[in-house]
């Protein structure tokens, strides 16, 4: 296992010391680390780091690390900076102190403030810890489908036997999700998540099947994991607002008390009728759009997931995907969307063999490749695709058309699904479901990856590289230096950044 102290160590001096660093933020598979003065951080030294798979300059240095270690070096990393800085004792005057930490307080303000980076940033603090619980428990949901039809077909009927107990632990999680999406998000807001949990409870009690709202009976589940998000949100400003004012000595009991009165009125005559609405629509449309235009939209649902990825707005999928996955047992979306990392890992390929004489950016590759075939994509996206350019839209067209064929798959009646998300890629296969089981829908997301692993080769093969950058990249200085040259990114339409080259013969995978 990866020393993650020594990486955070090593990652603090490259970044130019813990006075440098404002904050530290990972998601799945990279560290957002941003800095004040980025002339002192040393890039090269970053890339030459042991299992760190790229590192892209900017205001918000991004640092690949892969799933796992990213939370771990992230947890160190934080450790080391308080530490460097506690251990600071050069002399410093009272405005001096002031003036550091109003500027750090703009800073972050400015860059961490806006609108969009706040909605994505607590989207993905709600949904992403429950990720390994979904898949998890969509792995065991798809065993007990095994042995549900080997038990019913004859084949090994002693299996019978187990079928419930598996599923039992596969349905578990899905009952209460709604509870652990409204703690989560009253976590992330402000307010006590057992109360948030509680909040949730409300949606999945069922009870809730006795009342009648707007004419309408309410039905266990109504609105769920949208309706408990909002519903914990609420229930975490009225928190916060009843806190403000009840007297210490009776806040204990004022302050739950009334947080769950006010927010569970909210919740059975507001949140549940408009969520439950909403979710429905959300099926409605996600089944309509793939079942009446299934080749169009798989064509730029694919096209556009990798952009998604690289700019994190993918996390915003997420509720829409377990909406789904509620509502009729699998989200057809994923698989749709999962096209856009088999286009770029049959750009990668690509990528290796025309540059074959580069052997620093094919050990990249090399070590990017396995996690790409299991469904982990940015580093390949941030250590091959993006910094050369034209690679990164090639493997855009790839996805592109491996999701116009599992896109038609669903318009001609025979769905793909996935019963949990997290996964893709190779990965996904045991997650698969549909209107005709596993079989068809095996089938259908394998002929996408087919497709999307061709077109990415080729399309990179014949349009990845002007005739000009073969040669460059080919030359005996780049193959030494490791490096993209700058300009030739540039012509390409690619971000000015170097692509992270293996320098040594250390094995980073």
């Amino acid at each position: 296992m990866a020393d993650s102290r020594l990486i955070a160590d090593q990652l603090l001096v490259g970044l130019g010391g813990a006075d440098n660093i404002i904050d530290v933020e990972n998601c799945m598979t990279r560290l957002r680390v941003g800095v004040r003065d980025q002339d002192l951080a040393d890039v090269v030294a970053l890339r030459a780091i042991d299992n760190v798979i790229a590192a892209l300059p900017g205001e918000n240095f991004q640092i690949v690390l892969g799933p796992g270690l990213v939370d771990r070096v992230a947890i160190d990393l934080e450790a080391a900076r308080g530490a460097a800085l506690s251990a600071d004792s050069g002399p410093s005057t009272a405005d001096q102190l002031a003036d550091k930490g109003s500027a750090i307080r703009q800073q972050n303000k400015q860059r961490n403030n806006t609108p969009v980076k706040n909605v994505l940033r607590r989207v993905s603090n709600i949904f992403v810890p429950l990720i390994p619980a979904l898949i998890a428990c969509g792995l065991i949901a798809g065993i007990n489908g095994i042995l549900s039809n080997l038990a019913t077909s004859g084949s090994v009927p002693w299996l019978a036997s187990l079928s419930p107990i598996f599923g039992v632990m596969s349905s578990g999680f899905f009952a209460l999700l709604a509870v652990f999406v409204a703690m989560n998000a009253a976590r992330e807001f402000g307010g006590t998540p057992i109360i948030g949990g509680v909040i949730g409870g409300i949606i999945v009690a069922p009870g809730v099947v006795n009342i009648v709202v707007w004419g309408q009976q309410l039905a266990p589940g109504q609105g769920g994991v949208l309706g408990a998000m909002a519903a914990a949100i609420l229930g975490a400003y009225i928190e916060r607002w009843a806190r403000r004012w009840s007297p210490d000595v009776l806040a204990l009991f004022i302050v739950p008390t009334l947080t769950v009165v006010l927010t569970g009125l909210a919740t059975l005559f507001l949140l549940m009728p408009a969520a439950g609405w909403v979710s429905v629509q959300i099926g409605i449309g996600a089944t309509g759009l793939l079942t009446t235009a299934g080749a169009f939209a798989g064509f730029v649902l694919g096209g556009l997931f990798l952009p998604l990825v690289m700019t994190g707005l993918h996390q915003t999928l997420t509720p829409i995907h377990t909406t789904l996955i509620e509502q009729v047992g699998y989200t057809t979306l994923l698989p749709v969307l999962a096209m856009g990392g088999a286009g770029q890992i049959g750009a990668a390929i690509a990528v290796f063999f025309r540059l074959r004489r580069n052997t620093s950016i094919g050990r990249t590759i090399k070590g990017a490749l396995p996690a790409g075939f299991l469904g982990v994509g940015e580093p390949l996206i941030y250590g091959v695709t993006l910094p050369l350019g034209r690679p990164f839209i090639t493997a855009c067209i790839g996805g592109a058309f491996g999701g116009a064929v599992v896109g038609l798959f669903d318009q001609l009646g025979y769905t793909v699904g996935a019963i949990a998300i997290g996964a893709s890629d190779l990965s996904l296969f045991p997650l698969l479901q549909g209107s005709h089981g596993w079989g068809v829908a095996a089938l259908g997301y394998a002929s996408g990856l087919i497709v999307a692993y061709v077109v990415g080769f080729v399309t990179t093969w014949f349009f990845g590289f002007s005739r000009d950058q073969l040669i460059s990249l080919n030359s005996d200085d780049t193959i030494d230096a490791g490096l993209v040259p700058a300009a030739d990114v540039a012509a390409t339409g690619g971000p000015d950044v170097r692509a992270p080259a293996l320098a040594d013969s250390r094995d980073r995978s």
